[in-house]
């Protein structure tokens, strides 16, 4: 079973709820109810994973349009 994050009533939502939300509204699918209520948190954690990844790609932008000077 999958199961959802609703960002708007911050409850989790499984697959056989009829009463599911939007799309918009949703994180997920997760494999569990647990990890789907740790959504903000799991989130959080790869956002910030992303971020360091690109502070330490000295190459990120190598766009020439970007370059100041």
């Amino acid at each position: 079973m999958q199961y959802w994050y609703n960002t708007k009533s911050g409850q989790v939502e499984s697959e056989v709820d009829d009463e599911r939300a939007r799309s918009a509204d949703l994180l997920g699918p997760y494999a569990s109810e647990d990890e789907a209520s740790r959504a903000l948190e799991i989130a959080r954690e790869k956002t910030e994973r992303w971020d360091e990844e690109e502070r330490e790609d000295d190459n990120w932008d190598n766009n020439p349009f970007n370059d100041k000077g």
